[in-house]
């Protein structure tokens, strides 16, 4: 079918983003994001929200039929816009809470009432875990449908993503809106599909490759005035649009802080494979040559930066088996980058941690969510080193063909808002770089989680020991736990230890993806003990079984502290939800990756001598390690970010200035 003018405009519609501040107008702006965080907002908002409360009595009594006639009324004022629309948001949210009511079983709290009207005016609601963000995004998601304008809600994972979607799907269709869905797996008609509705969950990896992918079908037609000059001389080309998406508009961001902040660190990459015989020769020889090459001895590694440089003695062995090489890899600085890579490959990516092994292929394991990321590659021969690694079968390289940041692309969307539970530690990069101010909403019940003094161990193994006698202690209370590590390779540890007690722990990891659903249904059961990477630690509520309240609930183990604050806080709020009883407690080790790539030499060896003499002061001492290590390397991923953003005004400058297209 042939699309109308202004359809094919709004198909590739997007804001073009304003440069970020600097300088004194930074200083500025930063005072004027703390102005519109002012607690004076949010007690606006809790106002306006117990009076929409207050219209509960004119929708209570409606029968089914005539509550949607006005659910209808109101859509047809959202999408008609104009200034009367803001009049309507209160006694149209009032009409979307009975429709929740009715639909999911759950009347919104005036809380999650204030929460959607954040998103709704374009703020970063921090919500605490368990107050119920889905809905809130839900109601907020509906006022945007209606518009009939792309609305993207966008969540951390594809789990999320069906689970919300397929979870909110009858309360949108009561209320006239149409919802879709777009996971990794989507091939490009499902993809249109899910695009086409109102409202849209996807992943923000997904989004902005579709983004990406449509740019580069489009090429020189990015301008819709050529499109439609093209359309007047060819008209038979009219009605085959490559495009997935319909256009940039409203975004809502669950997750803020993961997405915006945790994953912003690197951009994203559109490549292409293409035939290199000569690399992936040289990237098993590389192997090789490595094999017999010791830390310390012929090369020193920096675990900070996770760089490795060789030694005199590494550059002499290195000259000695230069033959081994194809001729092109033989030059000094050419075999040199090999070599590196190589060493790179085997010190700092680990099978079960950065990637696991599935079907003879190297699959990427994600960081901050722990989930497998099977379409995705490492650039510049790094994914064909590790394949050597692996003895694998070495695949082809690729090459960029279109990049983005995901602070860039996020600016390009003409509303954006956002849901989090720790979002205020940000809150000041949220503004700079995304023009959102953070509004705190209180929790409808006070938090009862308790939070017990953290432990300190001198080794990793007593660390585990420590853990396992832990779990059996609460385990045999009848109280259910769950225990969050950093790795595969650590769950699958911990899992095979308590097994060996006689537990029967439930190990939820990117190596068994199929029992997540299961696994989390469950985890709140008197007495069940799960373990699980980062993917239980984001966007899930774990509901107390029979019992398990008045036993104290749900107890939160941490088997050691991340790269970040906020993804502890957001793995201990998998407990004491909605005022539910709870605790967590952490647990470290001098040996923790934390501790050996961010605290100096010499602090990590007077930190190993305490422990040996037995220091009264040594919990003491690795507590303020811990806390600098952290606050280390926060500062590291943010100087990544701000090197991200430069690089995107240095690429907007540049191409700007040889006249090709930007955003």
């Amino acid at each position: 079918m042939r699309s109308l003018p202004t359809q094919d405009y709004r198909r590739s519609d997007y804001r073009v983003p304003t440069r970020p501040f600097t300088g004194l107008d930074a200083v500025v702006n930063r005072y004027i994001g703390a102005y519109r965080s002012r607690a004076a907002v949010a007690a606006g908002l809790l106002k306006e929200s117990e009076s929409i409360i207050q219209l509960e009595r004119e929708y209570r009594d409606l029968t089914n039929a005539e509550l949607q006639r006005r659910l209808i009324e109101f859509r047809e004022h959202f999408r008609r816009g104009g200034r009367q629309v803001p009049a309507y948001v209160g006694p149209a949210l009032a009409a979307i809470r009975e429709a929740a009511d009715r639909q999911l079983g759950l009347r919104a709290f005036p809380v999650q009432i204030m929460g959607a009207l954040a998103l709704h005016r374009g703020l970063l609601a921090e919500m605490a875990t368990g107050e119920g963000k889905t809905l809130t995004a839900g109601l907020a998601a509906v006022l945007a449908g209606w518009s009939r304008r792309p609305c993207h809600v966008i969540t951390v994972n594809d789990y999320l993503v069906e689970r919300d979607a397929t979870w909110l799907e009858t309360f949108f269709h009561f209320c006239g809106v149409r919802v879709g869905r777009v996971v990794g797996s989507a091939p490009p008609p499902e993809r249109v599909k899910g695009y086409e509705c109102d409202v849209t969950y996807v992943t923000s990896k997904e989004l902005l490759a579709d983004f990406l992918r449509d740019r580069l079908h489009l090429g020189r037609l990015q301008d819709p005035t050529r499109r439609l000059i093209r359309h007047l001389l060819q008209p038979q080309t009219a009605a085959r649009s490559p495009l997935v998406l319909r256009g940039l508009h409203t975004a809502i961001v669950d997750e803020a802080d993961s997405v915006l902040i945790d994953e912003a660190v690197t951009p994203l990459i559109i490549s292409a494979s293409h035939k290199n015989e000569t690399l992936r020769n040289a990237a098993g020889f590389a192997c090789e040559m490595v094999r017999a090459l010791e830390p310390g001895v012929h090369y020193q590694i920096n675990h900070r930066y996770k760089e490795v440089e060789l030694t005199e003695a590494g550059q002499g062995t290195l000259v000695e088996q230069v033959q081994k090489l194809p001729g092109l890899w033989q030059g000094p600085e050419r075999r040199l980058e090999l070599v590196i890579q190589a060493l790179v490959a085997r010190e700092f990516f680990h099978r079960d941690k950065q990637y696991i092994l599935d079907n003879g292929k190297v699959v990427i394991v994600d960081e901050f969510t722990g989930r497998p990321m099977p379409q995705r590659t490492w650039q510049a021969g790094m994914h064909q080193a590790i394949e050597a690694k692996e003895g694998i079968e070495i695949s082809d390289p690729s090459e960029t063909i279109a990049r983005l940041s995901f602070q860039r692309f996020f600016r390009c969307f003409h509303k954006l808002s956002g849901m989090s539970g720790t979002a205020r530690e940000a809150a000041g990069e949220l503004w700079q770089s995304y023009g959102l101010a953070v509004i705190t909403i209180p929790p409808n019940r006070p938090c009862a989680r308790q939070h017990w003094p953290d432990r300190y161990f001198a080794t990793e193994p007593a660390k585990w020991e420590a853990i396992a006698a832990e779990a059996r202690r609460i385990h045999a209370l009848g109280r259910p736990i769950l225990i969050g590590t950093r790795s595969i390779a650590a769950s699958e540890r911990l899992g095979a230890l308590l097994a060996a007690d006689g537990l029967e722990p439930r190990v939820l990891n990117a190596a068994r993806l199929k029992d997540e659903a299961s696994t989390i249904a469950l985890a709140g059961d008197p007495g069940r003990i799960t373990i699980a990477t980062n993917m239980a630690g984001r966007g899930t509520d774990i509901k107390l079984g029979d019992g398990v309240a008045a036993a104290g609930g749900l107890h939160v183990m941490a088997s050691e502290r991340h790269e970040s604050g906020r993804i502890d806080r957001q793995l201990f709020g998998r407990s004491g939800r909605q005022g539910d009883p709870g605790s967590a407690q952490a647990f470290v080790s001098v040996e923790d990756e934390l501790i050996q790539r961010y605290l100096p030499g010499p602090v990590r060896r007077t930190l190993a001598g305490a422990w040996q003499r037995d220091s009264a002061w040594k919990e003491r001492f690795l507590a303020w390690g811990c806390d600098y290590a952290q606050k280390k390397a926060q500062n590291s991923a943010r100087k990544q970010r701000n090197t991200v953003l430069r690089s995107d005004l240095w690429m907007d400058q540049a191409l700007s200035f040889a006249g090709a297209d930007t955003i």
